[in-house]
């Protein structure tokens, strides 16, 4: 209500403006005609008609009203140039901040709430550089003054700055009009004031901020590189430092540009992902699905049956599935695509230079992709056991018998459910009050429901104290409920995050900044603080993803290698992820939990799997989709999926959002019957169900009533 009296009033104004004929006081005829009386005027009344002037000028300029030009000439030749210029400074500046604050008022909600994705954007840059884009739009003269004034009022630049940089960048034109209106007797337009000569002037002058920036990049660039002695020739294109995901990947796409590569490993090709991560982990869940069913096969019309574990020969089995996996990432086959694959410990000691094995590669890019290491928190008496993570976990022989596992992350819930269903008696303990605090609340508890049924003990909100050996028994002592809790344990699996990997190959004597959750720095093309070395994966995340990395290692290659050409910005528009328990929790975009933390506007949808064929028939009837949805829209925000192969099923949401079709293309289209991908379609479904008005429906019924 507020928002809209105000509108009106300021529609009113303006209407009134051109009703009652304002305007024709506000021309170059009307000020030239009564120049000699008006100034007479001032004379004998100074206080007053500067006052009257003063807040006219606001008037105009924040009501956006044709004349400011005219108004300017006119402090010139009544106020002279100085008092003038003074005058019309401020006067103007406080007008469009007026302006710029109406436009917030009025229209920033709305118009955020409808182009949420550009607006995020448009921020983005503003936040980085948006003094420099006002600066660049006042001085150039192709942009009115009251457009800039309403659409940055769209953003989130400060009304402070926007009025002070106004006042800056407003100064010469100001001065060039108030000057001008000194001689008020020579102008017969506004063009005498304004000409070409003045326009091209004030345009380079508009570009001058971005030549300005230019010289200062090369300058930085000049003294970042100071002290180092670039090599007139290189031995590669490109170096590479660490052979995980993003490694690999920036090393295969460099080779098949036929750029010369070179990729160094300390330890084992193919990173965490292969030999402690995602396969592994992959394999040993799917191993802890059989021996469930197998307990479970009474649903299936089946007796159940006790599988006879051997722990040793699981693992065993993930072992092999590693080595099944490992010609896909060893050094045979990326030497045969062309890269030179090293092994040994990676010693940055210039921008150009990389020491391996006592001798020194000389390269014009570098990309570090180290990737990052499980976290050990500083719990007193950890040194008494030999605490596990992603990494020795795969070590083990026997089973535990009783198993802690803190954390609440994926990683922590898959292998808490995978160690249960093999036979340990699992506690798991999050110092969080849910499971998978990334998702949905309603998620968490789908999966805290399944664990308990399976007989997973959980302990929320614990706080971790001791551990302590007595008489040869492990106890993990611990905060629980305001009491002081003893968990007796055989191993105990600590997942709780992982930090990158920044020491140990001469981050630090190059002095490479580093974030503060201790990532490495980087810009959105991925370079470091040193342009010409780059940065992707686990060591600068945001995300922790093998996907991401690859993602990531593309931008790279392509901007390393090609980057003087053309550069890409890194692009996290639509990034998915999954958590492998079961059932599979599966997201891309946004959640409930971030659209209210980020003030997105969004309309959710729900699909409960239990209803449908395949899953009834699958004895897999457990689980939910969630879609969020642009208000009024049937563009996809985001979507989650709880449910058996749930990471499957999303990739149709992936590409609805990643190629801009929404729920109308995934409802129009056949899904196979029985299938779980039908899930989809009875969610937009479900969505399309709501759109529908009840008004439209009873006019169909009666449409159909007549057609009788």
């Amino acid at each position: 209500m507020k928002k809209m009296i105000f509108l009106l009033f300021i529609i009113g104004a303006i209407v009134s403006f051109f009703i009652f004929d304002f305007y024709q006081y506000f021309n170059l005829t009307f000020l030239k005609e009564n120049y000699g009386e008006l100034l007479s005027y001032y004379q004998h009344n100074q206080f007053f008609f500067l006052s009257f002037f003063f807040l006219i000028y606001i008037l105009v300029t924040a009501l956006s009203l044709p004349g400011a030009a005219v108004l300017t000439l006119a402090a010139g030749a009544f106020f002279g140039l100085l008092q003038g210029l003074v005058i019309v400074s401020f006067a103007s500046s406080l007008g469009a901040t007026l302006a710029f604050l109406s436009s917030r008022f009025i229209l920033r909600e709305s118009v955020e709430k409808k182009f949420t994705e550009t607006f995020q954007k448009i921020n983005q840059g503003i936040k980085k550089e948006g003094a420099l884009y006002l600066v660049t739009m006042r001085l150039i003269p192709i942009f009115p003054f009251f457009v800039i004034n309403l659409v940055m009022g769209l953003t989130k630049f400060s009304p402070f700055r926007f009025y002070f940089v106004s006042q800056l960048t407003m100064l010469p034109g100001t001065f060039v009009y108030v000057n001008a209106g000194g001689q008020l007797s020579k102008i017969n337009s506004l063009k005498d004031v304004a000409s070409f000569e003045v326009l091209v002037s004030f345009t380079l002058l508009g570009l001058f901020p971005f030549v300005a920036k230019g010289i200062l990049n090369s300058y930085k660039r000049i003294k970042i590189y100071q002290g180092y002695k670039k090599p007139k020739t290189y031995d590669y294109n490109m170096v590479v430092i660490g052979a995980g995901s993003a490694g690999l990947v920036t090393s295969y796409i460099s080779a098949a540009v036929k750029a010369k590569v070179a990729l160094i490993e300390k330890h084992k090709m193919g990173g965490d992902c292969l030999n402690t991560g995602c396969v592994p982990s992959k394999a040993i869940i799917r191993s802890a699905k059989l021996a469930h069913q197998m307990k479970n096969a009474q649903k299936y019309g089946l007796k159940n049956h006790q599988p006879e574990i051997n722990f040793s020969e699981v693992m065993g089995r993930v072992h092999q599935v590693i080595k099944e996996i490992e010609p896909h990432d060893s050094v045979e086959r990326y030497r045969s695509l062309g890269v030179e694959c090293l092994t040994g410990n990676a010693q940055i000691i210039s921008p150009w230079e990389v020491k391996v094995n006592g001798s020194i590669l000389t390269t014009r890019n570098i990309t570090i992709a180290t990737g990052a290491s499980p976290i050990l928190p500083e719990l007193k008496g950890i040194e008494l056991v030999t605490p596990l993570t992603s990494e020795n976990l795969w070590t083990l022989e026997k089973l535990p018998k009783r198993m802690i596992v803190v954390g609440g992350g994926p990683i922590g819930c898959e292998m808490t459910q995978s160690f249960q269903r093999l036979g340990s008696e699992v506690i798991q303990i999050e110092r969080g009050d849910r499971l998978l605090k990334m998702e949905d609340a309603r998620v968490s508890d789908l999966i805290k429901e399944r664990f308990v049924k399976e007989g997973v003990q959980l302990y929320f909100s614990f706080a971790l104290q001791e551990i302590q050996v007595k008489e040869g028994k492990k106890i993990l002592l611990g905060e629980y409920q305001g009491d002081r809790l003893e968990l007796e344990f055989d191993e105990i699996l600590f997942a709780v995050g992982r930090k990158a990997n920044i020491t140990g190959f001469g981050l630090e004597t190059l002095d490479i900044k580093t974030r503060d959750n201790q990532t490495i720095e980087a810009n959105e093309y991925l370079q470091t603080n040193y342009p010409n070395i780059y940065v992707c994966g686990d060591v600068t995340g945001p995300y922790q993803l093998t996907h991401t990395a690859s993602h990531q290692a593309w931008y790279c290659a392509v901007n390393s290698l090609f980057g003087k050409l053309k550069k890409f910005k890194v692009d996290y528009r639509v990034i998915p992820w999954a958590t492998y328990t079961d059932p599979e929790v599966a997201t891309v975009g946004l959640n409930e939990q971030m659209a209210t933390k980020t003030k997105t506007s969004y309309e959710l949808t729900t699909y409960d799997i239990s209803d449908l064929d395949r899953a009834i028939a699958d004895s897999e009837a457990y689980g939910e989709v969630r879609v969020l949805t642009k208000p009024g829209s049937d563009k996809i925000l985001g979507a989650t999926i709880v449910g058996n192969h749930a990471a499957d099923l999303l990739v149709e949401f992936v590409a609805a959002m990643k190629h801009g079709f929404g729920l109308n293309k995934i409802l129009s289209t056949i899904h196979v019957y029985p299938s779980m991908g039908e899930a989809n379609k009875y969610a937009a479904g479900n969505w399309k169900k709501v759109q529908t008005s009840s008004k439209v429906l009873k006019l169909l019924e009666k449409f159909h009533s007549l057609s009788r």
